[in-house]
């Protein structure tokens, strides 16, 4: 008998990581699945346009000035840190170049993703998740109208629209925060900064950008809107404990996500 339990005690760390994986992949199972059928009905009816239109300016238009804001003081972050990076080489004249290549590359599309997940995707979820456990979801079945169709495809065509828009401006502005910080503030050529910004980047660069915000858009609105559907699933709380649940495990998932596939797209694209 000791020898048994002995046994099985040694198994149980391996028994856990099973239990773990195959939880971690039935989840991503089902994420694919209801990513698919959000695709399917994209387009399946016109009266999904207005709705796309709406979403549009809750998603897009009401990040602006957070995605600004970040943006800029990003940008001068960078431009700050790396001039006195360069400036112990002598070669203050490439801070464009690094600030540019740093925001298109990386931290645009990664930061955009992550600010856009914080504002709208936890409101995705709650959205998504009140009306789940206050059985409206049901009662847009029973009026043959589908949910995923009336509540989650235009939320994704929004967020594939809105995503490589936001990260275009956060990289504009980050890249004249740069100039903010790195030639009025600390005294470098003006001239010199753009040139660098124009010369250094290439459409591989500005192209590679774009794909990583449309995958991160396919990912923060997949497993944010999957959250909020299927919240009366959650067993570690019902009612409007589990919509708070939901809405922090969005959250968290679809930052970790992000940062999984931006290392993934950046090995395969640079």
């Amino acid at each position: 008998m000791p020898h048994f339990a002995s046994d099985k005690l040694i198994m149980q760390p391996f028994a856990l990581v099973g239990r773990i994986s195959l939880n971690i992949l039935g989840e991503a199972g089902a994420m694919c699945i209801f990513l698919f059928e959000t695709i399917l009905h994209v387009f399946s009816s016109l009266s999904i346009f207005p709705k796309i239109i709406k979403e549009l300016y809750f998603i897009g238009v009401r990040s602006i000035t957070v995605i600004s804001l970040i943006g800029v003081f990003t940008g001068m972050v960078i431009g700050l840190q790396t001039y006195y990076a360069l400036s112990k080489f002598g070669s203050e004249g490439f801070l464009g170049a690094a600030v540019a290549l740093s925001l298109v590359r990386e931290l645009g599309p990664v930061l955009t993703a992550i600010m856009l997940t914080g504002r709208a995707g936890s409101s995705m979820t709650a959205e998504i998740g009140v009306m789940r456990i206050s059985e409206q979801i049901d009662a847009l079945e029973l009026m043959d109208i589908n949910p995923i169709n009336y509540l989650v495809s235009p939320k994704l065509i929004a967020s594939l629209i809105s995503f490589p828009i936001l990260t275009a401006l956060f990289d504009l502005i980050g890249i004249v925060g740069g100039y903010i910080t790195g030639v009025a503030l600390l005294g470098g050529n003006s001239g010199v900064y753009f040139h660098r910004v124009y010369t250094s980047l290439s459409w591989e660069d500005i192209s590679a950008g774009f794909a990583k915000s449309l995958v991160f858009a396919v990912l923060v609105c997949t497993v944010c809107c999957f959250q909020g559907y299927f919240t009366h699933f959650r067993k570690d709380g019902k009612g409007p404990e589990g919509v708070s649940q939901a809405t922090t495990s969005a959250v968290v998932m679809s930052c970790v996500m992000v940062l999984v596939s931006d290392y993934i797209l950046t090995s395969l694209l640079f």
